[in-house]
């Protein structure tokens, strides 16, 4: 079934804006990062991921039942159409504070309707010396949402993964920065495109990138 959306043409005039979410300690989320499925639909093994959906419902936030991921073709050239399926955030880390901290703080700032859902990827991005990870593999690109925001949490040992937003695909990034724990970037997924530039390691061995990407709506269908 088509979602309808439940913003009005006041509330898309956001466009994107860069904070530092100071509630929270970005050190509480590094263990949850640690067992995370390797994403089994791009090659190369260097994504790990996992994906839950929710509401709010006044002060609090509620899980609402698993789905498959399912982006038009339109916006995502490398995996659109194909239904995804991916483990669920885990329960532990869904009750931490610092988790509802950064979802409130996407919520408050986008200035979401309260029935909306509020899809949230949990993803590591892997690189050694002799492969690089890609953020986005699928280029730069639009989710298919109205609005995303990018939580950033942590890197180490990489250099690289540099965020850009485009008001279109063939002209230079209108923004561009490399993002540090505890920031978070809110954009317009209507009037934006964005990417992250691939990673490599800094000094020899593994290097990781540590992300939420939260989505509303939440591009998450029942099965």
């Amino acid at each position: 079934m088509q979602k309808v959306s439940l913003y009005t043409e006041l509330e898309y005039a956001f466009l994107f804006t860069l904070r530092k979410v100071n509630s929270i300690n970005t050190a509480g989320f590094k263990p949850f990062f640690e067992d995370l499925p390797i994403d089994p639909y791009v090659k190369g093994e260097y994504r790990s991921r996992r994906l839950s959906r929710f509401k709010v419902s006044g002060d609090k936030l509620v899980k609402l039942p698993h789905g498959y991921l399912l982006q038009s073709g339109k916006y995502n050239p490398l995996l659109g159409d194909i239904k995804r399926e991916f483990a669920e955030l885990d329960d532990a880390l869904i009750q931490l504070a610092i988790f509802k901290n950064m979802i409130f703080a996407f919520y408050d700032s986008c200035k979401l309707h309260p029935e909306t859902e509020i899809g949230v990827h949990q993803i590591r991005i892997t690189c050694s010396p002799n492969n690089l990870g890609h953020p986005a593999p699928e280029g730069i690109h639009r989710d298919g949402s109205d609005f995303i925001g990018i939580f950033f949490v942590d890197r180490d040992n990489i250099q690289g993964g540099e965020t850009h937003l485009y008001t279109a695909k063939k002209e230079k990034p209108v923004f561009n920065k490399v993002l540090q724990p505890g920031e978070i970037i809110l954009v317009n997924d209507r009037e934006f495109f964005h990417f992250a530039t691939p990673i490599k390691p800094q000094n020899s061995g593994i290097g990781n990138m540590d992300v939420f990407v939260i989505t509303s709506p939440s591009l998450i269908s029942d099965f």
